[in-house]
């Protein structure tokens, strides 16, 4: 064996995996095609073909896909050819002066290095054409057929030719040879190959990849060479014989490079002499005489007849059987007997030592091992076990370790920040995140593959000391899993109808999920020992486009050492997240938000619960929800800076609306409910949800939290899982401290984690909303869970549960609101919280200014109140207008209203008046009312020419109530209000059209 630092260049090798963006890298980008308009439109119009290269080049991550630029005769393209530097030219002939033939040639003698194509349409007259004309300056003809992904495998085949000697050279990528001078055919057979070719390579990039790398991975996909003489085959498959993956041939084409004399026995001379060379290469032989197939079994080969009906089946299936796109094959070198085969890496670590001593060393002596890893674009492990060789037969058992370990570490590094598709041979505890089935992720899916992939990518999760930053071990079950089951279960009419939702889950719950699934989750729960989550991931859900989180149930089941037992309460969570699409909520949503019921597809993300067993309840330590954008900021928090809504337990308590503890991770130590110890009792946690580990027999309902217990924050304390959380009332004093004390009630403040910091959460937080605000490029949203280590201070795990843009529709402001005219407003705050459109307003309650007295604001309250309740009972909103400090404890500093007085106000005004200056508070009082409703609270100081309040529409409007002290009125037609939180600026837009 030779005798080098395997480690050392091991570890180098994976420490610099494979720079995928660096093959290919000679492209096409700018392409001039000559074409009369009608041609033109046939290509680009109907074709679609910027659409399907747009495509192409997305799903190969790729920024820049090919531009087409159109002319219709030699002048302008030679004219516009001096300005721009083309990469491709394409010619159609046409009719008139357009001749394409003539045109070409005569751009090739002055353009000789660019490549030219002529793509003609398949009629008598053109083949007669074509075989009386000089076509040497053309690199191809192609034959246009109507397939749109003919032009995407022109460009294919000529990128592949451009780059076959530096990424063969560079890594050791593999070819497929392809001989075949008939121009209509390999114009039919190129489109079928390279889609083949792009989906295998798909396929075959199984070890532990996301979506994204997948496509990256892509460009190390086997390259399709065209070879339309003997000559020029057998040249290429001399110089890269070592990298040919595989042949197809034609019979009948020309021998010499030059001659235009066909010899019908070419293709067996080709196959042939290389069958000397390799008898194990594979090779396939297509014609359209029949008695050829002969001549392919004396070969040794497989036969494609060119006259079939169904000619891309065929072809494919003989491609997938015969090119070893599959298993890797172990023979017995001496009777080709095959000993083993391997589908994956896990089978190939797993079978080393099992091999014969024999069997062993000829596939290594040979590098087929590494052969077979190049060919899936696994090039550092390829590299690494192609430059070890033997010398003698005791180093048999040391080479068998060196690859075991090479393959562990390899994957361990794959699994980082990817999802694998899930096989039952590979799943393990190396494996993080793995999909089930070839659909969609679904919306929640995508987010997880997108943070986790972003924790490795920006190494954020290690880079506290103590402290773990992960996602939860998941696995996706896909679109198409959901697909089958409504199918075979024949659930799409009562789904569809209108019975209960009661009855739509029983039915579900008495479907059957396929067998190979139920053998799936086996596989997983070796891997999971503990309570697992079952959340819904549509493909509507988390999408950027349009609001549609939180519609579907989730439901958590508890660990079992019983694995049957097990299967079932994941069976029927997965069935009743299943349901949820068609319960009437969802049905109504969809209707809302005009989308098809039964276009919607459900995929379902099973996922570690985060949390601690305490008894027989379980739950994390804390849950949240981060969001990049802070549209309620106070004091000097900043809009961008972003907002944190921190719990105990389960983070439905979040979802459900229950109190939470908001701040800014800019500013954490500044948090409005503790700032005062009345707000503190009255604004903090009281509850928590937790997973009832006991409740494993519960039948399944609608109600996705069944199974969870509501609990008290005295439940919390016996579990002794306050200790960094909360804080105590000293209610002898007066005063709220920081920390665990014997006695005096217990708040969820949070107070060690944000005043003093004990757990870097905050500085977590603000890194991951940046991080991933910048990423994704518009705001967002990440759920998460804590666990902290009761015993070591300081450490613990902090769980990404999702990450999801931040989508309203009614969130989008595109207008700038400074420049609306005065006459349309009825109100303009340059101080305002909130963000939003909010249309079809006619309400206004506003408190009258002539006579107004503080000494009044006392008198005021039961009359809003009043009013508040005639408009809800209507099921109505208004704006409400008003001096001073709305909800001030004080009368004197405004009217002291509480929140049910006012609630259905959708904009809440305080309106300063030159004789009654009070300091704004920014809706301080109704703060939290403020942020889970979505309310408006504009401070406008007219006095100071801070802003616009039109009291002269207001005044003239008739009155449905007034008196001398306030006033409601409704305008004719409906108002806008518009709030940019970004720039805190908000407006209220009169209609007077």
């Amino acid at each position: 064996m030779k005798r080098i630092d395997m480690k050392f260049t091991l570890q180098q090798l994976l420490e610099h995996d494979t720079t995928f963006a660096n093959l290919m890298a000679k492209r096409i980008f700018n392409i001039l095609l000559i074409a009369n308009p009608y041609d033109a439109f046939m290509l680009e119009d109907d074709g679609r073909i910027d659409e399907k290269i747009f495509n192409e080049y997305t799903a190969l991550s790729l920024r820049y896909p090919p531009r087409f630029t159109q002319v219709s005769n030699v002048e302008d393209a030679l004219k516009i050819m001096e300005s721009v530097n083309f990469d491709l030219l394409i010619c159609m002939p046409g009719n008139g002066d357009n001749d394409s033939f003539v045109i070409g040639r005569l751009i090739k003698d002055r353009y000789p290095s660019i490549p030219i194509v002529i793509l003609t349409p398949f009629s008598h007259g053109i083949n007669r054409r074509i075989k009386d004309e000089d076509l040497s300056a053309f690199d191809y003809v192609f034959c246009w057929l109507g397939n749109t992904e003919l032009l995407l495998s022109i460009i294919k085949l000529i990128e592949d030719k451009m780059n076959l000697e530096e990424d063969i050279q560079q890594v050791g990528v593999q070819l497929l040879l392809i001989v075949e001078d008939g121009i209509r055919f390999y114009s039919s057979i190129l489109p079928i190959m390279y889609k083949f070719i792009l989906q295998q390579s798909q396929a075959f990039s199984t070890e532990a990849l996301n979506p994204h790398q997948r496509t990256l991975r892509m460009r190390g996909r086997p390259k399709i060479v065209l070879a339309r003489t003997y000559d020029e085959a057998m040249g290429i498959y001399q110089k890269h014989q070592d990298n040919v993956l595989g042949i197809i041939s034609d019979v009948r084409f020309p021998i010499h490079n030059q001659g235009d004399v066909k010899d019908p026995l070419a293709g067996i001379k080709l196959i042939s002499a290389i069958r000397k060379n390799d008898p194990f290469l594979p090779i396939i032989m297509e014609s359209s005489e029949y008695e050829n197939r002969i001549y392919a079994k004396n070969l040794d080969t497989l036969f494609v007849d060119k006259n079939s009906k169904k000619l891309d089946i065929d072809l494919q299936e003989v491609v997938s059987e015969t090119l070893g796109f599959g298993d890797f094959i172990f023979h017995n070198p001496t009777t080709n007997e095959e000993i083993a085969r391997v589908h994956n890496l896990r089978e190939l670590q797993t079978i080393l030592y099992a091999l014969p001593a024999e069997t062993f060393r000829y596939h290594v002596q040979r590098n087929h091992i590494s052969r077979w890893l190049y060919s899936r674009a696994m090039f550092p492990l390829a590299r690494f076990l192609k430059q070890i060789s033997f010398d003698h037969d005791e180093d048999l058992d040391k080479y068998r370790a060196i690859i075991a370990d090479a393959i562990v570490r390899y994957r361990r590094m794959k699994n980082q920040g990817v999802v694998a598709t899930f096989k039952r041979d590979q799943f393990d505890r190396f494996s993080n995140f793995a999909r089930i089935g070839e659909g969609s992720l679904g919306g929640k899916g995508r987010g997880l593959a997108f943070i986790d992939n972003m924790l490795k990518k920006y190494h954020l999760s290690y880079q506290y000391e103590h402290v773990k930053v992960v996602i939860p071990k998941t696995v996706v079950l896909c679109t198409d899993i959901f697909d089958h089951f409504m199918e075979t279960n024949k659930l799409y009419e009562v789904a569809l109808s209108d019975i209960s939702d009661e009855m739509i889950l029983k039915h579900f719950l008495h479907a059957k999920l396929s067998d190979d699934l139920l053998d799936d989750f086996f596989t997983f729960l070796e891997v999971v020992d503990s309570p697992i989550a079952i959340r819904s991931s549509s493909l509507l859900e988390d999408a950027h486009y349009q609001p549609f989180a939180g519609i579907y149930n989730t439901y958590m089941i508890p660990y079992q050492e019983d694995k049957y037992e097990m299967i079932r309460l994941l069976s029927d969570a997965i069935k009743g997240v299943y349901a949820s699409v068609f319960f009437k909520n969802s049905k109504d949503y969809m209707e809302a938000t005009q989308n098809v019921i039964d276009q919607e597809k459900m995929a379902v993300v099973l996922q570690e619960v985060a949390g601690t067993q305490r008894g027989d309840r379980y739950y994390p330590s804390i849950s949240g929800v981060a969001q990049s954008l802070n549209y309620y900021p106070i004091g000097d928090e900043k809009a961008e800076e972003g907002v944190v809504n921190l719990a105990l337990g389960l983070g439905k308590y979040i979802v459900d609306g229950g109190k939470t503890l908001r701040f800014s991770p800019s500013h954490p130590q500044k948090v409005l409910q503790t700032s005062e110890v009345k707000l503190a009792l009255r604004e903090t946690q009281t509850k928590f949800y937790a997973l009832d580990l006991s409740d494993t027999y519960h039948e399944f309902s609608i109600d996705d939290g069944f199974n969870l217990e509501t609990l008290t924050i005295k439940d919390a304390e016996k579990d002794g899982s306050l200790r960094y959380i909360a804080s105590t009332f000293d209610a002898y004093n007066g005063i709220i401290r920081d920390g665990i004390y014997p006695k005096g009630r217990k708040l969820i403040t949070f107070a060690n984690i944000l005043q003093h910091n004990v757990f870097p959460l905050a500085e977590i937080m603000k890194k991951l909303l940046v991080t991933s605000d910048e990423a994704i490029q518009r705001p967002v949203e990440i759920e998460f869970a804590v666990t902290l280590d009761s015993e070591r201070q300081g450490e613990g795990v902090v769980y990404l549960l999702q990450v999801r843009p931040i989508v309203d529709v009614s969130n989008t402001i595109d207008e700038d609101l400074t420049l609306i005219p005065k006459e349309n407003l009825l109100l303009q705050s340059n101080h305002s919280l909130g963000h939003g459109i909010y249309e079809g307003l006619r309400d206004v309650v506003y408190v009258r200014t002539e006579n107004f007295k503080p000494s009044d604001n006392q008198l005021l309250v039961d009359e809003i109140s009043a009013i508040n309740k005639e408009i809800l009972e209507a099921k109505g909103t208004y704006i409400l207008i008003g001096p001073g400090r709305w909800g001030s404890s004080d009368p004197w500093l405004g009217i002291p209203v509480k929140w049910s007085d006012i609630s259905g106000a959708q904009l809440i005004v305080e309106a300063g008046l030159n004789k009654y200056r009070v300091d704004p508070s920014q809706g301080t009082h109704f703060f939290q009312n403020l942020t889970s409703f979505g309310v408006g609270y504009f401070t406008i100081n007219p006095y100071l020419n801070d802003g616009v309040i039109d009291y002269e529409t207001l005044d003239a409007l008739p009155a449905l109530y007034e008196n001398d002290k306030i006033r409601h009125v409704r305008l004719p037609k409906p108002m806008t209000l518009m709030m940019d939180g970004m720039k805190k600026i908000g407006v209220v837009r009169i209609n007077n059209e």
